[in-house]
């Protein structure tokens, strides 16, 4: 097994929307807000014409990327034994993706996010997590993290308690640790832990230009290449417009954004981007070419509906 991904298990509904809708229902374009109210979620679900459901969450979509160009690849993910978690675990197996997770009745349903794709293509999203967040050390076996050359995680899924222990326990049995940040909202929430983590227990960070200066708590970009020199670890960081960027040590790579793009909806360029690098990375190839692959893949990836390519 090349990359064994652990992160939310979340069914995507894909809906369009007008920006009105967003004001209306107190939600913030381009960002994520979390509802532990199971009721809140159906209300808003209620008022949506669903476009699509796949089976989604951030690392999951790398995972599929990563499986798609032929890696062999897994994912661990908690889902109740409910007709969503059914769809989701086939949606993954359709995929050629390993599911290390046995699912069982359990009293939240399968986590749900409703992805709002606005007429400019932004995406805000509205998750109910359900039990994708209580994912506990007992959901991680240390025989399939030793098998695999590499783990990547998630930063949606870190919380205090029982996902961190999942966390520490992953990381302590596997052979190379890949982490995406995952969100700003995420990365000030847990700023000194996921410090700690990038310091310390990652080998390779994903994040993007935001979540890099929140970390570090940046005056601007420059403070963010200095620290990323001093911890002498891989951190690759996406720009939008102006590229991205790995860094490690003194070594500092930069690609260009791809030109001339009909842009339809950026859910899954994150998700992509890190599948296309660590493709690349997997395979020996060289940073730059993992990064132009990166690119490549979140370039395909908003030119259409959804984070399957």
């Amino acid at each position: 097994m090349k990359i064994i991904g652990i992160g939310n298990a979340i069914v995507d509904v894909i809906c369009k929307v007008n920006e009105d809708f967003l004001s209306k229902n107190n939600l913030t374009k381009g960002t994520m807000k979390l509802t532990f109210d199971e009721n809140e979620f159906k209300t808003l679900l209620s008022k949506l014409k669903i476009e699509k459901t796949v089976a989604g969450g951030s690392v999951a979509n790398s995972i599929v990327g990563l499986s798609q160009l032929n890696n062999k690849v897994g994912f661990i993910g908690k889902i109740n034994d409910d007709k969503l978690g059914n769809k989701y675990q086939e949606g993954l197996e359709k995929e050629k993706v390993s599911y290390f997770y046995s699912k069982k009745k359990e009293l939240l349903p399968t986590g749900t996010c409703l992805i709002l794709v606005t007429p400019d293509s932004e995406r805000t999203m509205f998750t109910y997590l359900g039990i994708a967040g209580k994912i506990n050390e007992l959901d991680i076996k240390e025989k399939t993290l030793q098998e695999s050359d590499m783990i990547f995680l998630e930063g949606y899924l870190w919380d205090e308690g029982e996902p961190q222990k999942a966390f520490n326990k992953a990381i302590k049995y596997s052979n190379k640790v890949a982490m995406t940040l995952s969100d700003k909202f995420c990365v000030d929430r847990h700023r000194v832990n996921f410090l700690e983590l990038v310091k310390n227990k990652l080998d390779i960070t994903f994040a993007n230009e935001q979540e890099m200066i929140s970390l570090i708590e940046a005056k601007n970009f420059q403070d963010v290449v200095t620290f990323a020199k001093q911890i002498k670890k891989l951190i690759v960081i996406t720009r939008g417009e102006k590229g991205a960027i790995a860094i490690f040590g003194e070594k500092t790579i930069e690609v260009d954004v791809k030109k001339n793009l009909n842009i339809i909806d950026l859910t899954g360029a994150g998700d992509l981007f890190a599948a296309g690098f660590l493709h690349g990375y997997i395979n020996g190839l060289q940073t730059k070419d993992s990064l132009e692959k990166g690119t490549e893949l979140s370039s395909k990836i908003i030119q259409k509906m959804g984070a399957r390519l």
